[in-house]
């Protein structure tokens, strides 16, 4: 039987406020533990939640770089379960009515573009840790993350495969990011998904009993545990047993799934509407000043530079990754006419990003200025350098030695264009491998290859591969 994969992700991006939702205290990663945690957030009787206007921003910020509407009132409810690290034995989350309701992502699979659908994003504040490792027998609870601001972002289960999923997490990733809701560092938790997945027989409308994957941190560990959920699944249904709707984790040093306990729905979390918080109305000023502040977005700077540059939807994709990416290409293209655009999109997808992953550095990290690029990419539209020689260049304005033109002079590295230095060399490799000539008339094309390269040894590399070659099959075929 043929199976078809449904997949839904639900994702906890962590606002970027200074202080967490409900208090004052401070959102800072690394503290130490229950240092940053004051008596709202750890429920001490009679404090009183107030909600901060940042994260408020931020979640209406989203809601309108994904097409969504914003719900005015949206109502805050308490959600009801009993966990060591939740002091108050309630989370205050949304429910019935969120702030952000509907909307779109656009994720890009190979050549291919699909459109996932948003359900909801709503604000809620996150749980404290409980800490097992270094207590034997017992657990520590650190309640610094108790109240932090945490936006969810619930999909429609719109994808089909783990590859789906995963350039659906990095589109969203890389949009948080974009409009500054959140720093998205996986490795503190400030981005984690949930996945929720399940299988049907291919063809059937009816879903399949879905078990959610919780706490997947890296991009990597989601296609693992979706890849390995999904074999599971399907053995078990060929094996005559059914599905039991679970929370499941995922264990990186096995690559399996294992049950946590039996999946909750709604209903045995007994929300009601929060009593120490009003509905929440957001204004029509509010949302001007927050759509007034809107930064340009990722799919509109892609059709930009694929209308600017010509640029295929991949490579667009690649330098808008992120924010900082976009605009070193942004600047690095400035003026450029779209042959020129493309080549510093080639440098800065191929030498650049190697460099960077290599040094595990980020551009804004860079030690070629994209005006230095720039620079390098004149040198090499211009014919002054040819392949080759532009790489020697590029290593050493990484390695600090200055721009592309103080280099080229210093180590004489400028390409040889004149036509007549070019024929005059090549008219000396031909005289002296006339075997090689013969073997060429006859039919053998690698004979070519090798004059071409006896010309470049003749240049030292300096002369213009292009000029070489046209040169060259000018003479042989006279």
């Amino acid at each position: 039987m043929k199976w078809e994969v449904v997949i839904g992700l639900e994702t906890h991006a962590q606002l970027s406020t200074v202080s967490k939702i409900f208090s004052g205290a401070s959102t800072a990663f690394g503290a130490a533990p229950n240092t940053q945690a004051c008596g709202v957030d750890i429920a001490l009787p009679g404090v009183l939640p107030v909600l901060n206007t940042g994260a408020v921003e931020r979640a209406i910020r989203f809601g309108l770089a994904v097409g969504a509407k914003i719900n005015s009132p949206s109502i805050f409810a308490r959600k009801n379960y009993f966990y060591p690290d939740l002091p108050k034995g309630y989370q205050i989350s949304q429910f019935e009515r969120p702030i952000v309701e509907g909307g779109t992502i656009t994720i890009q699979v190979g050549e291919a573009e699909k459109t996932v659908r948003l359900t909801r994003a709503h604000l809620e504040e996150d749980a404290g840790k409980s800490l097992h490792e270094d207590f034997h027998g017992r657990s520590g609870i650190d309640l610094n993350r108790a109240g932090t601001p945490l936006l969810e972002i619930v999909s429609e289960p719109d994808m089909r495969s783990a590859e789906e999923a995963v350039a659906y997490a990095r589109a969203l990733h890389t949009l948080v990011r974009w409009i500054d809701v959140c720093d998205g560092n996986m490795q503190e938790g400030s981005f984690r998904c949930d996945a929720n997945v399940s299988v049907r027989p291919a063809g059937a409308k009816e879903l399949g009993t879905r078990r959610e994957i919780k706490n997947l941190n890296s991009f990597r560990f989601l296609q693992q545990a979706i890849e390995y959920e999904v074999r599971w699944q399907i053995g078990e249904i060929e094996d005559g047993r059914t599905i039991q709707q679970a929370t499941v984790l995922f264990d990186p040093d096995t690559g399996e799934t294992r049950m946590m306990r039996t999946k909750e729905d709604a209903h045995d979390y007994r929300y009601f509407p929060d009593p120490d918080l009003l509905p929440l109305e957001v204004t029509a000023e509010r949302m001007a000043a927050v759509r007034e502040a809107m930064p340009v977005l990722p799919q509109l700077r892609r059709e930009q530079f694929c209308a600017q540059y010509g640029l295929t939807s991949y490579d667009a994709g690649l330098l808008t990754a992120s924010r900082e990416l976009a605009d070193y290409f942004s600047t690095a293209a400035a003026g450029a006419d779209a042959k020129t655009g493309k080549l510093c999109a080639n440098w800065i997808s191929g030498a650049l990003s190697a460099r960077l992953n290599e040094e595990s550095l980020d551009i804004a990290q860079s030690r070629v200025t994209a005006g230095r690029l720039r620079g390098l990419v004149d040198r090499i539209a211009d014919g002054t350098l040819s392949g080759k020689m532009a790489r020697e260049v590029f290593d050493a304005m990484w390695a600090g030695e200055g721009d592309a033109d103080a280099i080229i002079a210093a180590k004489g590295l400028k390409q040889i264009s004149d036509s007549g230095k070019i024929e005059k060399i090549v008219d000396q490799v031909l005289a002296a491998n006339a075997q090689q000539v013969a073997d060429f008339r006859a039919g053998k094309e690698k004979a070519f290859n090798s004059l071409v390269g006896q010309v470049m040894k003749a240049s030292r590399g300096k002369a213009n591969p292009q000029q070489v070659n046209d040169i060259l099959r000018r003479r042989l075929a006279g």
